[in-house]
Parts: C-alpha cells; structure tokens; sequence
C-alpha cells in the first residue's frame, strides 16, 4: 500500500473520509477504492528567490496530479502561508470529481506555494512565479496538466506563468494555463466565473424552493475574488440585501444591508476590508451563524464543523469555498435536510474550471468566443449538473453532497475500468 503520511494534513483527512463514505454507499471494490484514494503524481520542489535588497530566500512549492483517467489534469496554484502537500492532494482530489460531475474530460490537480504573497513585491512576485513554472515544466503540458489561479493568484501571475513555460518551449503557448489576461489568449468571462455559477445556481435552488430572490437575505465568508462577484450579483441581478461579508482582516454586518460595490471598491484600493466602515465589525465566528437566507462560505476549506452546524440559520448553503464543510458537519447538515439546502462545493464552484476548459479548448483551436457565448455555455453545463444531482438526491434519498459525488466517482470509475491498468 502506498503509504499517506506525506499527505498528513486535515484537509487531505477530510477529503478521504468523504470518498470513504461515498465508497460504502457505491459499495466499491478494495482495489478501485486504493486506485481512487491516492493521487497518480505529487511533486515537492523547493523555490529560492533573490529579494529586492538582494538576500535570498526557499519558498516550498507543491503540485499534485490526482488521476489522468478522464483525459489531462486541471487544476489551479494558489499562494498562502498555509499551503502544504495534504492540502493541495486535498484539492486535486476535489477536482477530479468536480470536473467528472460537470463533464469535462480532465482529471484534477492543484498546486500551491507556502508564502504570503502580500508581503512580496511585485519583482519578488513575478521571480517566484517564474520560478514555480520552471520547476513544473517537467510535469506538466497541454496534454499533461494544465495550471490555472487559485487563493493568491491572478491573471498576471497566470501570464509570467505561460511566458516561462513559452520561453523554454520556444514560441507561444498560451494554453499550457487558463485564466489569464485576455491579450495573451485568456478567455472573456474566465476571472468572473466562479461567481457566477455560484449566483446562477443559487438562483436555482431558490426557483426550486419557491422563494422570490426580491427580499431575500445573503451572508458571503469570504470576500476574494469568488465571494466579491458572488455578492454583487446577488444584489445586481436579484436584489438580495448582503447583510455580512468578512476577509482575513475581518467580518462587517449592516442589518440594512452591506453597499457590496462600496466594499468592492474598498478592497481594490486598499487590498482588503480593513478599515471598511459600511457595517459593524463583528468577531469572524459569529458571522456564518447569523440569520440569512442564503449563506456562502467562499475562503477556506473546513468552516462548518460539529460545533456550529447546528447553529446555522440559513435555508441555502452555497458551498463556493473548497471543501468548506467536514463530514461531522455533513451529518448534521442532512438531519437539518428540511430546513438547510445545500449546494455542495464541487458543483457550487465549479463555474472556474468550466470557463478554464471553454479557455483551454479555445487556446487549441485558437477560435474564440465572446463573453455571452461563455456565460450561456457556462450556465447549460450547470444546469445539467444541477438537474442530475437533484435527481439523484431525490430518487435515492441521499444529501446533495453524496449525489453529486457519486456521479462524479462512478464516471471516473468507469474510465479507470474501461481502461484497465498497465502493465
């Protein structure tokens, strides 16, 4: 057996009990269950860097590629203090059933750098960058694994990324990355996506409870680059008032409602929401228990627990954070079935790596569409989703989450089966 020590992390735990118990339900063979469980490739590389005052430092950087049944890897980098080797083997593995549940013939994969990336400066940023990518160029390809942003990234860094792999190929290749600027080959739509896949489903869990959006009160954890569009097109598109919304610096509630644009302005001028003086200042803890009718976690991975799952006060949870509800949660969460629907993570935010492939495809094909073309496409392939998790929900009696879980595993399953193992 391989061993998962080097995995040690409470994501990564999270993540195998999940398909644990997903595996019982499906009832799978001892030996799919080891081939699924443990990630094809994970690779560790160290990453120095000269400052700006000319000392050097070794950042450690990760990359993990958890199957190739379905076709290459996909996956985003993110950059924060806390990244290690459990958690990005965590994320892979959400992404290899997020993408199977939407369809797209990838598996999943995510890397990561431990560093906080505020406290470099934009030279700093751009040499680790570089350098990250020129660790992979082993690893990854159009074909192998192709990188996209996460939690500290963006479209610029996704750009020094795809010209350092481009330099050491020789010419331009814009699709060894996705979401980045629109001038280098980046997609329209691709930086918003998340967010809208999270407000257009969202819009359908309220049309299927018969709640009027017009009225309606949201809670958004977290408020980067997913939280921010998810909350101004709650109140844009359907005028839900935004009673609380929180970063690293902190969480602000206004009980007439939060000015969302005023806070998005806030951010992009000052890089977080210290100092935003639109709503009270409220401890972090008490924010995703306050009564709303729709609550989205959208920063880190296990905010929901057994400690205060049952003190949630919201009909919708919107996962749009990865894996931010842990298996003791869950249980909870599915005896509250009545009165909390959930939209679990790897459907809720999977509108990225949906534009991310519409990117990819577009990069090999070097035919591109325009931003309605993507947001309609987008939407269709979130229906589809959305429509076969209820379904299955409903007919087999099951929470949302082992639904939408179970269509992703049977299809990577089926693949791995029809393909046999070599030698």
């Amino acid at each position: 057996m391989i061993p998962t020590n080097i995995y040690a992390d409470p994501a990564y735990d999270m993540a195998c009990e999940q398909f644990r118990l997903l595996a019982d339900y499906l009832n799978l063979d001892s030996n799919i269950r080891q081939r699924m469980l443990h990630p094809k490739r994970a690779v560790a590389v160290s990453l120095p860097i000269h400052h700006d005052d000319g000392s050097i430092e070794v950042f450690t950087g990760y990359r993990v590629q958890h199957h190739l049944a379905l076709g290459p890897t996909k996956g985003g980098v993110r950059f924060h203090p806390a990244v290690s080797l459990g958690e990005v083997a965590a994320l892979s593995m959400w992404m290899s059933w997020k993408c199977a549940l939407t369809g797209l013939p990838y598996g999943g994969a995510k890397g990561g750098v431990s560093v906080d990336p505020t406290r470099l400066s934009i030279r700093e940023l751009e040499r680790l960058s570089r350098r990250y990518m020129q660790e992979m160029i082993p690893f990854v390809g159009i074909h192998t694994d192709i990188i996209g942003p996460d939690m500290g990234t963006n479209e610029q860094v996704m750009a020094w990324f795809m010209d350092t792999y481009s330099v050491y190929k020789g010419y331009s290749v814009p699709e060894i990355v996705t979401g980045k600027p629109v001038a280098v080959g980046g997609t329209a739509g691709r930086r918003e996506a998340t967010g809208r896949g999270v407000v257009y489903l969202i819009e359908r869990a309220l049309n299927l409870l018969g709640m009027r959006p017009d009225g309606c009160t949201a809670v958004v954890q977290g408020f980067g680059n997913v939280g921010s569009v998810t909350a101004l097109g709650l109140a844009h598109r359907d005028n839900i008032r935004v009673l609380g919304i929180s970063d690293a610096a902190g969480a602000f509630y206004n009980s007439r409602g939060i000015d969302v644009w005023a806070a998005d302005r806030h951010m992009a001028k000052n890089g977080s929401l210290a100092g935003f003086d639109g709503g009270e200042q409220i401890p972090p803890g008490e924010l995703l228990t306050l009564q709303c009718d729709i609550l989205v976690p959208a920063a880190i991975e296990g905010v929901i627990t057994e400690r205060n799952a049952a003190k949630l006060k919201c009909r919708i949870l919107a996962e749009a954070a990865n894996g931010p509800t842990t298996p003791a949660a869950d249980l909870i969460l599915f005896e509250r079935w009545n009165e909390i629907f959930v939209i679990p993570d790897i459907l809720c935010n999977a509108g990225g790596v949906i534009v991310s492939y519409f990117e990819w495809v577009q990069g090999l094909q070097q035919f591109f569409w325009n931003e309605t073309e993507i947001t309609d496409k987008l939407f269709r392939i979130l229906e589809q989703a959305f429509a076969a998790m209820i379904k299955r929900a409903r007919d087999a009696k099951i929470p949302h989450r082992m639904s939408a879980m179970a269509i992703g595993v049977e299809r990577v399953v089926a693949a791995k089966n029809s393909r046999g193992l070599f030698p």
